[in-house]
């Protein structure tokens, strides 16, 4: 082996610099949304955000000191008033991460059973409709029919309204990630399903023991992709899950903000004197929906990362 030389050397440790600098400027925001979470509503307003959570000093009346320049005196300390918002009816909050961790988990492993079977079958070459269906799909990513349309079809024509269901089905599956696992399914030899005939298998042994196996990268990557629709999702939830009393956790917490800001926008928000989170509470609804989703990614990501590689070039 070649030993390196002292432009490699410092080449390599540039490298690693730009790397450990690039991660940390990705990581502040992160930092800064919890951080400021824990931050008083007053500190937070006047003083802005920060990386450390800060509380207000106050005098010896319980009011806040401000400086002369109308800063917030603070000191470093934990202020949980925009959490107490949130879990102020625990019940709920519960119940909308069990319904979005039901979907979640229930929408992902059937859309994955869906979609790896379609992006097969589009490269059987045995299958004469190949060709036909791969153009009604491409299709279906470029146009849609709209709003007023896709909302009478859910509601008149399937009865989903007030229903769970119109919010698991349509993100089941999308012709893009449909076309993904098809130019990912084209990596794998169609030798092995002739192999699998001459062995006896049928189509479907020959899907689950032969060719699901090779598909890990794909599955982890359009996975990941369903499973993110699904946990972000509050859209599907405005238009049709208004009457439920448990709510996807997204479209609950957008709720909640909502309902903050227009009761301090109102009349009888002039009359209250405690600060109603406003800007802590939306760093804290982010804390509390992406939370999950950091835990889980570094588990799926070099699956991930493959997964998009290849697809792009055999695309």
């Amino acid at each position: 082996m070649s030993q390196k030389t002292t432009s490699d050397y410092f080449i390599e440790k540039f490298a690693m610099v730009v790397v450990v600098l690039f991660s940390i400027v990705c990581i502040l925001p992160f930092l800064l949304i919890i951080g400021t979470s824990f931050t008083s509503e007053t500190v937070a307003r006047t003083n802005g955000f920060s990386l450390l959570p800060r509380v207000p000093v106050l005098n010896n009346l319980g009011k806040v000191q401000f400086e002369e320049t109308g800063r917030v005196i603070s000191r470093i300390g934990l202020s949980f008033d925009a959490y107490k918002q949130i879990f102020v009816t625990p019940k709920f909050i519960l119940g909308s991460y069990i319904v979005t961790i039901g979907m979640t988990l229930i929408g992902t492993l059937i859309g994955l059973g869906i979609i790896s079977m379609t992006g097969y079958a589009l490269n059987r070459h045995d299958f004469p409709l190949r060709n036909g269906i791969s153009f009604f799909i491409y299709f279906a990513s470029l146009f849609s029919a709209g709003l007023a349309p896709y909302y009478l079809l859910m509601t008149r024509y399937y009865h989903l309204d007030g229903n769970y269901l119109a919010v698991l089905l349509p993100l089941m599956m999308s012709p893009w990630l449909i076309i993904l696992m098809k130019n990912y399914v084209k990596s794998v030899p169609y030798e092995l399903t002739e192999a699998g005939k001459i062995d006896g298998a049928g189509d479907f042994t020959i899907f689950v023991k032969l060719i699901l196996p090779m598909l890990k990268p794909a599955l982890a990557t359009i996975g990941l992709f369903l499973a993110l629709g699904y946990w972000n999702e509050w859209y599907q939830s405005s238009l049709f899950l208004n009457q439920k009393d448990y709510l996807p956790l997204q479209y609950y917490l957008y709720n909640i903000i909502s309902g903050s800001a227009a009761l301090k926008n109102s009349p009888a928000g002039n009359m209250i004197t405690v600060t109603l989170p406003q800007e802590t509470l939306k760093m804290a609804t982010a804390v509390i929906a992406t939370g999950p989703v950091v835990l889980v990614y570094p588990f799926v990501q070099k699956y991930f990362i493959a997964g998009i590689t290849v697809g792009a070039v055999k695309g």
